[in-house]
């Protein structure tokens, strides 16, 4: 862990690089802030020793740029009503769904993730692949797996394609 006095000299040092950084990747203040505590905490708890300043500067701008990239990969999540949240508006839903959103629920998570996504939020098993950092033909195993748990729940009265 770094003390105090390196800590205030970094911040002095690359606070304006690293807000620029942050500004040009996320383009938002609140984010910007965000990231910007990100990297210092980082920088306060990391045991990484630099051999000169372009080193300590560049050590800053690699940690910047991926904590950037690693917000917007998420951004999505933060856009997003979480499936709990979801669960807890049933009155959205036709009466019709219900037992069929019961259903979906009941499923093991891994499941349920790639039935949501894929029946309720319309992505492609392609796209779930991204969001969940799963192989393609992964996706497409878990979808298949599910239909078949779905059928046998639900007595095979429903077509889910």
């Amino acid at each position: 862990m770094r003390s105090e006095q390196e800590t205030a000299r970094a911040i002095e040092r690359y606070s304006d690089t690293v807000r620029r950084l942050c500004a040009v990747h996320l383009k938002n203040d609140a984010d910007t802030e965000d990231i910007f505590q990100t990297v210092f905490l980082k920088y306060v708890l990391s045991s990484v020793s630099f051999e000169n300043d372009e080193h300590e500067k560049a050590w800053f701008i690699r940690v910047t740029i991926n904590a950037c990239k690693d917000l917007l990969r998420s951004f999505f999540r933060s856009h997003t009503v979480s499936l709990d949240e979801a669960l807890e508006r049933p009155a959205a839903l036709p009466p019709d769904y219900r037992d069929v959103w019961d259903a979906v629920f009941s499923l093991p998570q891994k499941y349920r993730d790639v039935v949501y996504l894929h029946y309720f939020e319309d992505y492609t098993a392609p796209q779930i692949s991204r969001i969940l950092g799963k192989n393609v033909n992964t996706v497409y195993t878990l979808l298949t797996r599910s239909k078949q748990m779905l059928r046998e729940k639900l007595g095979g009265e429903y077509d889910y394609e």
